[in-house]
C-alpha cells in the first residue's frame, strides 16, 4: 500500500491508507452507532477479503508495567472490536497490543501479536532497536536541558 521506502524513522503515516483488498486508518477515531469511551487504537487494519480487522495499540512502558498494559490494551478496546464487528460486518475483529518496554525488554506475547499480524519473527529486532534508540534520545535531551 506504500511506494515510499524511506526509512521508520523519516516516515509520516497519513491518516488513511486504502486499496481493493485493504484499509489501514492511522492514529483515527473510529465511529460507531454506539458511544464508546474508547475508539482511537493506535492503528485499525481491516482485510476485506477475509472480513477480519486488527485494532493495533502500541505501548512502550516500564519494565514492571509490561503485563499491566497488556491486559489493559486487551480489555479497552474489546467492547470497540465487538462494535465493529457488527457495524463492518467482519468474521472477527481482534485487539493486538503491542508492547515493550521502554528498556527492550519484550513481553512474550509480543511475538504472538507479531504472529496474529503474519510480520516475520524477526520483526521484534527492528522494534526493540527503534525504542532503544528513542529512549536514549529522550534521555539525552532530558540531560542536556537547560
Amino acid at each position: 500500500m506504500i511506494e515510499d521506502k524511506s526509512p521508520y524513522y523519516k516516515y509520516t503515516p497519513v491518516n488513511v491508507l486504502e486499496n481493493e483488498n485493504f484499509k489501514l486508518y492511522w492514529n483515527r477515531s473510529t465511529l460507531t452507532d454506539k458511544t464508546m469511551p474508547f475508539n482511537r487504537p493506535d492503528i485499525t487494519f481491516m482485510n476485506r477479503k477475509t472480513k477480519n480487522t486488527f485494532l493495533i495499540d502500541i505501548a512502550v512502558p516500564n519494565t514492571h508495567n509490561l503485563a499491566k498494559t497488556i491486559t489493559d490494551k486487551q480489555n479497552t478496546y474489546q467492547e470497540l472490536a465487538n462494535e465493529i464487528c457488527a457495524m463492518w460486518k467482519q468474521k472477527a475483529a481482534k485487539v493486538i497490543p503491542i508492547v515493550m518496554s521502554s528498556t527492550g525488554v519484550i513481553p512474550k506475547s509480543l511475538s504472538q501479536s507479531l504472529r496474529r499480524l503474519n510480520l516475520h519473527s524477526n520483526t521484534y529486532i527492528q522494534l526493540k532497536k527503534s525504542v532503544i534508540l528513542r529512549t536514549c534520545s529522550i534521555v539525552r535531551n532530558f540531560l542536556n536541558y537547560k
